[in-house]
């Protein structure tokens, strides 16, 4: 019976060992690949959370933005990345969900947050000046999240301006 018993327990330790592997790898891989032009992250004293992102770096992208989409995952949003600071400035026409807008210097450090700009609203929504990017997540979410002015995000975008976050290097 002993050696049956050792057998199970060695089964045991191997499907525990095969598990913890299989756990680790997804942030083994997110440590190496954090720096992805279809993800933002965001930290904070809040904590971090990632986004999925829609990339607008032309104005073509810029103007049509969200407009028209009646729905976005929870996870996602669209990062208007512009070729250098910039005094920034949105609006509601045409979008049909509600949005919480990041507005971003180049650092990569939230300088303003506009929360649950309202859907088809065509007031001005100003961002402020200097601003590299702008993040447009789900309305509502920011503050769900604790997401503030001064969260840190990490994307390749601020790089090239000595990011707050930089990105990890291999």
């Amino acid at each position: 019976m002993g050696n049956r018993l050792d057998g199970t327990r060695r089964r045991i330790g191997i499907c525990a060992a095969t598990l913890a592997l299989a756990v680790m790898m997804p942030f083994a891989a997110q440590a190496r690949s954090d720096c992805r032009a279809d993800t933002v992250l965001l930290r904070g004293d809040w904590g971090t959370v990632r986004f999925n992102v829609e990339i607008a770096d032309d104005p073509q992208e810029q103007q049509r933005g969200l407009m028209g989409r009646t729905s976005m995952p929870v996870s996602s949003g669209m990062l208007f990345v512009y070729p250098g600071p910039r005094r920034s400035s949105f609006w509601m026409r045409n979008t049909l969900i509600p949005l919480d807008m990041l507005f971003i210097d180049a650092t990569g450090v939230v300088r303003h947050i506009h929360h649950n700009a309202i859907p088809l609203d065509e007031t001005a929504i100003f961002g402020g000046d200097n601003v590299l990017a702008v993040l447009e997540i789900n309305g509502g979410l920011a503050n769900r999240l604790g997401i503030n002015e001064g969260t840190q995000a990490r994307h390749p975008a601020f790089a090239r301006f000595g990011a707050a976050w930089p990105c990890e290097t291999p």
